[in-house]
């Protein structure tokens, strides 16, 4: 018997399982109307609610339904409507500017558009068949308002099931095809390591749209566990949610993990959820020291993972084990700090270059309409993660980045996306963008600049920046140059341009 995975069973055992169980507490403070508490009962009817919407619109089986929200319940239940009846979802960033937003809709071919109503003046810049602002005006449209049974799709595993869009060394995002399989053995391997059951409760502090949330959506909802949905980042809200909901777990990039740290010492009372909260981080290997005081001052404990969207995204984990209890706690934090071991199904190699290659059940299928890139990304049945690093004693660790990309803030940036913004701007000759070391970001976006000897300013360069880009892609820092270093070919050497700025770094990433 061959029975096909799909996002469809992670829902379906929830309804079946835990009809009455609070799957989610929806943000009470946004925009759109709240929904409030859903059980898994009436999760499931508002995703067989916009499936039988998008039958409606005649959204076909493969058809590609967008939406720019931040975490709501809404965009939860689109993971499930949309994919779930298969369809593409294609969750979008919503820091992007409007012409990064409408590149990605021309390039999916995405006929359904729906907008957090914050980024509801975007629709009078994008062009989508049917378009909608999230709220109380359209839920009856896209989320309750359907009396019919939604139709069926001839389920295949290979089918693909979302369409994510991620920065690379062009100035072009890629678009990332992951199947129903890759997302359904991220979402269990994951739960798996991760020691996730029915007595966690989960806070949505990582964006839904960012690699589908690492896959927790779904493991959280096969699960039956609670989804806390927290809209706006804050460390002291943070602390906030969890000691009113007993969260137990959350995801987390580095530069959430510095706001919970910073909040700590102006909170009144004991930390809440120490001894019981798992805090996962990925983005960039924080310091020692960060991992140091998640595990003193908070009391948490702190796993690490690796991957990339494109891998959907687990690759490795590193978490505390017991052979390292008679270790200090700096000890400790120095093994925690590694990437991690491959996970269940993951193989790990070191190619020639140092690139770190990965094999895995859940890596991309493809790019989206670019067969090129997917060949490179594939070649000798291996994923090229881009990253430079070591695999000794099972372990991985990360120690430069092949490709030009930056981690700012758990978002990856484009070196030459931002360069090519810097080029438009008349006074500029040259421009490097790299990533240099911040305490609170991991990376800040930084300009090297040549000008043609005009009185251009930082100000000028990043407000012009702006008008192109989504904010955190702007530069932070920019440093005006004389000339870029070369080779005798012409080539920019970028990592003479770094070197001053991660002297005392034992690893190009931080």
């Amino acid at each position: 018997m061959f029975y096909p995975l799909t996002v469809a069973d992670f829902l379906d055992r929830a309804e079946t399982v835990y009809p009455d169980r609070v799957a989610v507490v929806d943000e009470p403070n946004q925009p759109a109307e709240s929904w409030g508490r859903l059980s898994y009962r009436q999760l499931a009817e508002r995703a067989r609610g916009q499936a039988a919407g998008l039958d409606a619109l005649g959204v076909p089986v493969g058809g590609r339904v967008a939406i720019v929200s931040h975490n709501s319940a809404r965009l939860l239940t689109s993971f499930f409507g949309v994919s779930g009846f298969g369809r593409v979802l294609v969750p979008i960033n919503f820091r992007l500017s409007a012409a990064e937003i409408g590149y990605i809709l021309e390039h999916s071919g995405a006929e359904v558009l729906m907008v957090d109503p914050d980024l509801a003046p975007l629709l009078d810049q994008l062009e989508a068949k049917h378009t909608f602002v999230l709220g109380a005006d359209t839920d009856e449209q896209l989320f309750t308002g359907a009396t019919t049974t939604p139709r069926g799709w001839d389920a295949h595993e290979s089918a693909t099931a979302t369409l994510n869009y991620t920065s690379g060394t062009t100035a072009r995002p890629k678009g990332v095809q992951l199947t129903h399989r890759n997302l359904w053995l991220n979402a269990t391997t994951f739960g798996l390591h991760a020691g996730a059951g029915d007595r966690d409760t989960y806070l949505h502090t990582l964006p839904m749209f960012h690699a589908n949330g690492w896959g927790w959506p779904f493991t959280a909802t096969g699960l039956g566990i609670t989804q806390i949905v927290i809209r706006q980042i804050d460390g002291t809200e943070i602390l906030r949610r969890i000691a009113q909901h007993g969260v137990t777990v959350l995801c987390a990039a580095p530069a959430v993990v510095n706001a919970v740290l910073d909040a700590a010492p102006n909170w009144t009372g004991e930390i809440p959820g120490r001894d019981r909260v798992r805090v996962i981080v990925a983005g960039a290997p924080p310091p020692t020291r960060t991992i140091e005081r998640v595990r003193a001052d908070l009391g948490w404990e702190f796993v690490q993972i690796y991957g990339l969207t494109e891998t959907s995204p687990l690759l490795t984990m590193s978490r505390m084990r017991s052979e390292w209890d008679e270790l200090d706690a700096h000890e400790q934090a120095r093994n925690l700090g590694r990437a991690g071991a491959p996970t269940l199904g993951v193989r790990i190699a070191i190619d020639e270059s140092g690139e770190v290659l990965a094999q895995s059940n859940h890596n991309l299928d493809a790019y989206w309409d670019n067969p090129e890139a997917t060949a490179d990304a594939q070649a000798g049945n291996w994923f090229h993660t881009g990253d430079g690093g070591t695999f000794t004693e099972g372990y991985v660790s990360i120690a430069d980045r092949k490709k030009d990309v930056i981690i700012s803030g758990g978002e990856n940036v484009s070196s030459i996306e931002v360069e090519d913004a810097l080029n438009d701007h008349p006074a500029v000759k040259e421009a490097a963008v790299i990533g240099i070391p911040d305490e609170k970001w991991g990376e800040l976006v930084t300009a090297v600049i040549v000008t043609d000897g005009s009185d251009l300013t930082e100000a000028d360069l990043i407000a012009h920046c702006r008008t192109r880009l989504a904010g955190y892609k702007c530069p932070k820092k920019v440093e005006f140059v004389e000339a870029l270093p070369r080779t005798a070919t012409g080539k920019l050497q970028k990592f003479k341009i770094r070197q001053p700025y991660w002297e005392g770094f034992s690893r190009q990433v931080n």
